[in-house]
């Protein structure tokens, strides 16, 4: 992993060693995308790529389960869709990721609790969803950890994935996820489903999702999504009969 390397400061005060190096990790902003070219395997090389890079942060966008698709969701907010997109996982025998804000942990705790009890997976989606590359490093780490307490203390569940919130990252603000003891995760595909004033097809959505389906794929979806809501048991079908683990 590349580091930027500041020019050596001399030191002249009698009594002190010299600073040979001083090591500054870049924190200019990145808004992660997955890219529209792919590999031989339908994999997005973008995601591949960034593997790649930020693997040494425990970071990545794609799974090494050349079988396996993981179904992701982030929670903002509650649209009255997750009950019918729990009931759907339940039915298809899916755990799923929920990436979760604050304000969600603390609004929707019987449907947080609900995951909980059907072994779904937690995420950390940010206290207040903010972009952590405009965080100093001690705010990144309290959006980060204030939540994280909060979940622990609620709920008795210890999160160890993390989201960034609007996609947005740096190589400090992984390397902040990385000493708070999470794994960031990204994806390697996901599709303008959050709109919820402009929902997409449903059939155009089922063809797409199932189309653009590879070994190792990290799915996001939202959960304010009623096409999601819609189609999401379609879709496990067609991943499963394409020979994937979902």
């Amino acid at each position: 992993m590349m580091k930027k390397a500041f020019p050596a400061i001399a030191v002249l005060t009698a009594g002190l060693v010299p600073c040979t190096s001083v090591y500054a990790v870049d924190n200019t902003k990145v808004g992660y995308g997955q890219g529209t070219a792919v590999d031989s395997k339908n994999c997005p090389t973008d995601a591949l790529a960034f593997n790649d890079r930020f693997g040494d942060y425990d970071a990545y966008a794609v799974s090494g389960d050349e079988k396996r698709i993981i179904i992701t969701f982030d929670q903002g907010y509650e649209n009255g869709y997750t009950e019918k997109i729990l009931d759907t996982l339940k039915e298809k025998n899916v755990k799923a990721i929920f990436f979760l804000t604050g304000d969600y942990a603390k609004k929707e705790k019987a449907l947080v609790q609900r995951m909980i009890d059907e072994g779904h997976m937690l995420g950390n989606h940010g206290m207040r969803h903010a972009s952590l590359p405009t965080l100093s490093k001690s705010q990144a780490e309290e959006e980060i950890m204030s939540l994280h307490d909060f979940v622990m203390n609620n709920y008795g569940y210890q999160m160890q994935y993390f989201r960034c919130p609007c996609g947005e990252y740096s190589e400090q603000a992984l390397e902040t996820i990385q000493k708070c003891g999470y794994k960031t995760l990204f994806w390697s595909f996901a599709y303008v489903d959050w709109k919820t004033d402009s929902q997409p097809d449903p059939s155009v959505s089922i063809k797409k999702l199932s189309e653009s389906a590879h070994g190792g794929e990290i799915l996001l979806l939202h959960s304010v999504s009623s096409t999601n809501a819609e189609i999401l048991g379609e879709v496990i079908d067609n991943f499963r009969e394409q020979g994937f683990t979902v």
